[in-house]
């Protein structure tokens, strides 16, 4: 197997594993214990399923220990096109797992509040309770100013598979479509939040496009030997 094709295969692999493991963490531990506006309802939820709750925290920090394998990957694969763009590429990816990692302890201090350690019996169950919600409240938008950091990356990594000649130009396109995709959802939700839902609805498309094709792809073809030499423009 060619060097090239088979860096292609393993950052498919990664990134594959990346969009196995967010949904469990972003999507289905908030939608099965969090209750919007009620936080004696969050509060009885979360500490009846306290494993599945810490399972959602540790998913999360592992998603984002994927997400900078996956850029590794792809930087040894696609550097060779062009190594600012790669580095650029990289580095919005460290900024957005920085931010991953550091927004998680709003999950844990929300975790705590709930279950009342010692230092905080001044305050009573309500209040409690209400501090915890602030908490997965910071935690939601943390994750809303992500996004922003999700979508911007896929701008050079769009460009440089564009550039790449080993492979198709149109995925690069896509993933510069889903770069806006994701800042629309974003700048939405942080602007004008009564409208996040039917942005979201109409980026997803561009988001199911983008990323999964070029996971697909990497994964299924991989990457044709490139030429010779590749200009670095």
């Amino acid at each position: 197997m060619h060097p090239t094709d088979k860096a292609a295969r393993i950052a498919g692999a990664l990134y594959l594993s990346l969009a196995a493991t967010a949904p469990f963490s972003l999507i289905y531990v908030p939608g099965k214990l969090i209750v919007r506006g009620d936080a004696t309802v969050t509060a009885s939820n979360i500490l009846a399923h306290e494993t599945l709750f810490r399972l959602g925290i540790v998913g999360d920090l592992i998603g984002n220990v994927i997400f900078i394998l996956v850029a590794m990957a792809l930087y040894r694969l696609l550097s060779g096109v062009n190594k600012a763009w790669a580095s650029l590429m990289v580095a919005l990816v460290l900024v957005s797992a920085a931010i991953g990692f550091l927004n998680e302890l709003n999950n844990v201090a929300a975790l705590t509040l709930f279950r009342g350690a010692d230092f905080l019996t001044v305050f009573d169950k309500p209040q409690l309770a209400a501090l915890a919600m602030l908490k997965l409240g910071l935690y939601s938008q943390g994750n809303n100013i992500n996004i922003l950091l999700w979508g911007l990356w896929l701008f050079p990594f769009g460009v440089l598979v564009m550039r790449s000649r080993f492979l198709p130009r149109f995925l690069g396109v896509l993933l510069i479509a889903n770069c806006f995709a994701y800042a629309a959802i974003s700048l939405t939700a942080l602007l004008l939040p009564v409208y996040t839902s039917v942005v979201s609805k109409v980026a997803m498309p561009f988001i199911a496009a983008g990323e999964l094709s070029i996971v697909l792809w990497l994964l299924i073809k991989g990457a044709k030997e490139p030429p010779v030499a590749i200009a670095a423009t």
